[in-house]
This record gives C-alpha cells, structure tokens and sequence, in this order.
C-alpha cells in the first residue's frame, strides 16, 4: 500500500512515538513528502535513519518536552501526538502507577508538546496540530480505564487547541484508529484481532499507511479549513 503524495517542502515538523508503528510510518511519510522531521521518542532507533533526526524524549515531562523544541532551533509548524503507552487493568486492580503512568505519556505529552510549539506556530502565521487518539477514546473499553480517559481527554483537548489557536491560522484535529495492524499488533493472541475484525462493516483491519493518509491529509493545506474534528480511521468498527 502507499501513502498518498503531498507536499510538506520547508516544513518542520515533530511527530512524538515515532520510532515504530504508526508514529514511524507518519514521520517517514512527512520525510518523504519533503519536511524536516524530528521524532520525539523515549525509544531509540536501532541505526540511524535517513531523513529523520531523532531526539531521546519523555513526552510527559515538560522540560524534556522544552529543551527538545529549543534543540531544533527552527519553528515546528507541524505536530502529531503520536506518542501512547498502554498499562491494562480493570479499574478495580489498576495502580496508581498504572493509572499515572499512561495519563502521563498519552495525555499530559500532548499538552506538553502543543503548549511548547503552538504559540510560535501561531506567531509564525498558523501550524497544523493532529492529535492521534482512539476509538475507545469514544466509547469506552473493558481493561483500559487509564487509556480510554487519556484518549478521550485528548479528543478534549484537541477542539480546544482549536479554539485557542484558530485565530492565529492554526488547525488542531484528532485521528481515531481502531485495532490497526502494526507490528505490535500483530503479536496480539489471535482472539483479540479476531473480535476487532468482527467488529467492522469491511471485514478488515486498517493498515498504519490508513493512519498515516488521514493524518497527512489533516496536516496538508487542503485541510486548512478543518479543525476541532476527529475522524474515525477504523473499518467501521465504532459504528
């Protein structure tokens, strides 16, 4: 499958989670549609990557968040949260290690990162923020408490973002996956993509190229009069 072609020439962006998975295919593709890409990840890569600068980050500490910004030197006008842990449990057995653990990295990093970037995206005419979150994030899931409250809050923040910054030219949306087929993914017991292709109207799962194709779009000028939305990438699977 491949990513549809758009033109991020003399752009700088940051997409946080992006040594792997979704994160990664969304900075590879951003690379290859010509910006400046900075991955902001506690992960590091195995070898060096072309046309990708990587920066060792916790997302949900703010002046590790600030010092990777000043770092870059340049104004990042393109943002993705991408950045997400999970730590499953059911409400009654989840820690508060749990519990603060993933509201850190999946919520408080996306504040962190957008409080750090958009003003200056602002000041520089407009940027283009997108926030992905989930489909739980919506309705809600057995065993994720922390996640889904995380996600959910994410959605929240993003049509806030967009009312803060829309005056200054800056677009603040949301992706929603379901179950995506990454690599990660596909370690799962068979059940449990077996529920989640159940659950779609198109009797298959969505790839992270699928991700990356809507997120792109969303950063791209042809978005430029979308913001405080949430589109839904997940084969019906919400519906």
């Amino acid at each position: 499958m491949t990513i549809s072609g758009f033109d991020f020439s003399g752009k700088v962006a940051v997409v946080t989670g992006g040594v792997q998975g979704i994160g990664r295919t969304i900075a590879d593709a951003l690379a290859v549609g010509g910006a400046e890409v900075h991955v902001f990840d506690w992960a590091e890569p195995d070898k060096p990557v072309d046309g990708l600068i990587f920066h060792k980050v916790d997302v949900s500490d703010s002046s590790s968040v600030g010092a990777a910004v000043e770092a870059i030197g340049k104004q990042v006008t393109l943002l993705v949260n991408n950045a997400g842990i999970t730590r499953d449990k059911s409400i009654a057995k989840m820690t508060d290690e749990d519990w603060n653990a993933v509201i850190g990295v999946n919520l408080t990093g996306a504040f962190n990162t957008i409080r750090a970037t958009a003003p200056g995206m602002g000041a520089e005419g407009g940027g283009r923020i997108v926030n992905i979150t989930s489909i739980n994030g919506l309705r809600g899931k057995f065993g994720q408490a922390n996640y889904t409250a995380a996600k959910g809050g994410m959605i929240t923040l993003t049509k806030t973002a967009a009312r803060e910054f829309g005056r200054k030219g800056v677009t603040a949306n949301a992706v929603a996956p379901g179950m995506v087929l990454t690599e990660m993914a596909k370690q799962l017991p068979q059940q449990y993509l077996d529920k989640a292709l159940e659950e779609t109207v198109m009797n298959e799962l969505a790839l992270p190229e699928d991700i990356a194709n809507a997120v792109l779009f969303l950063l791209s000028d042809g978005a430029r009069m979308i913001t405080g939305e949430v589109i839904r990438v997940d084969a019906g699977q919400y519906i």
